[in-house]
């Protein structure tokens, strides 16, 4: 039985209605390449800072753990006094900590602000996505989440050449510029057309929320799907944190010869993003998914392959990630919309319930990863990955298949 929002999702994908994802993916944009341009200069940033290399990866991983820290609140805060507030208010704040961070001088104080601009994730993907799914129905919707995905990948496209460039010729202080800029643009355009919130949410006290928190954590198809978004993402995640030191240091390639090598990887996640849009109305929903994930288990494997024979590391490990970056591509918006539509909760909610545990997961394995990788190098790196997806044919793949029993059996396709 679908629903009360879902039941509101009425609203056509058309060139009026896509006005608002288009605002919102100019503000994903500048949240992604804030992490695609300065991963790049991270090596720079830390000899400026007279630290470790080591300490790369924790960029990435103190953005990410900002966005975990705050979505708890975000969404149910957004449930009550609309998406709206929430989203400009996030947006100005990111706007802020980018100005902020060109005043550092340590390695302490540029992480200090690189978490607090992590807010931004969670301002998406607490309130933001939630809007999408709410405003759109089923299909349009994660159509709607694949062409954003797309748009928005263009920052690890752009992001690694860019950080190259201005590690090169400026500074990295410019990057932040550039990004707040981007961000500063994209308020006007959430507050000019970003619907309003229709359905009726009842205003109860905030002492609710860990009432409806734990509704969500008690259902066990949320938990499988949820905990599955990780195990499908972390992979490329670890590419995107990692890959700078693979690359540069390990094998010795330049900035631009790094940032060139981004651009097969990523671009299999556009297509397996588009191929996702041209089939979605075609196969049975989760169809992608099915054949995504097992193409992803033969990526990582040809990661590993890579490992094993090493002089042929950088194409495996190129061919592999493109793989698996292609079965993403398929497979994650529809992953999504089954995590968030399995609890009746309020969207703002579970949406911030998935955001919570994707960051943290996200910072704790890039944390663990980043360790292992100091003492095992790229053994660390290609058995994560390798791991990740084949925990995916646990249970995520076991409650998938009852989604899909189900669906067929009450007549949804």
């Amino acid at each position: 039985m679908k629903n009360s929002i879902e039941i509101e999702q009425t609203t056509r994908l058309s060139r009026a209605t896509f006005m608002f994802p288009l605002a919102l993916v100019l503000f994903e944009f500048s949240v992604y390449i804030g992490n695609d341009l300065v991963q790049p200069a991270m090596l720079a940033i830390t000899r400026e800072f007279g630290v470790s290399s080591s300490w790369a990866p924790s960029s990435m991983s103190f953005y990410l753990l900002g966005g975990a820290c705050v979505a708890a609140l975000l969404g149910p805060l957004s449930d009550r006094i609309g998406r709206k507030k929430v989203l400009l208010a996030g947006v100005a704040f990111f706007v802020v900590t980018c100005l902020l961070i060109l005043l550092t001088h340590n390695i302490e104080s540029f992480l200090a602000l690189r978490f607090l601009q992590g807010f931004g994730l969670s301002v998406i993907a607490a309130v933001g996505y939630a809007a999408i799914q709410e405003t759109f129905e089923e299909r349009d919707a994660i159509k709607v989440m694949a062409l954003m995905a797309n748009i928005s990948l263009l920052a690890p496209l752009i992001g690694p050449v860019a950080g190259a460039f201005l590690i090169d010729h400026v500074s990295w202080h410019w990057g932040f510029i550039g990004i707040a800029f981007l961000a500063f643009l994209s308020w006007f355009g959430l507050k000019a057309k970003m619907p309003v919130q229709q359905q009726s949410i009842p205003k109860q006290p905030l002492s609710y929320i860990w009432d409806d928190y734990k509704k969500v954590l008690k259902n066990k198809t949320f938990l499988a799907m949820t905990l599955g978004l990780p195990m499908v993402a972390m992979p490329l995640m670890l590419w995107i944190a990692l890959s700078p030191v693979m690359l540069v240091e390990e094998l010795g390639l330049s900035s631009m010869q790094y940032g060139l090598a981004q651009f097969p990887v990523l671009g299999g996640l556009i297509i397996g993003n588009i191929v996702l849009i041209r089939v979605i109305d075609r196969l049975a929903l989760g169809k992608t998914v099915q054949v995504g994930l097992p193409l992803m288990l033969l990526g990582t494997a040809t990661v590993l392959a890579g490992v094993i024979w090493q002089e042929y590391f950088l194409f495996c490990v190129i061919a592999g990630m493109t793989l698996v970056s292609f079965g993403e591509g398929i497979s994650f918006s529809v992953l999504y919309r089954f995590a968030l539509m399995s609890s009746e909760v309020s969207k703002g909610t579970v949406a911030a319930t998935v955001s919570v545990i994707l960051m943290l997961m996200f910072f704790a394995v890039i944390e663990l990863v980043r360790i292992m990788y100091e003492h095992f190098h790229l053994w660390a790196y290609a058995v994560s990955c390798v791991a990740l997806i084949a925990l995916w044919f646990t249970a995520p793949r076991a409650v998938l298949k009852n989604i899909m029993q189900q669906r067929k059996a009450s007549g949804e396709f």
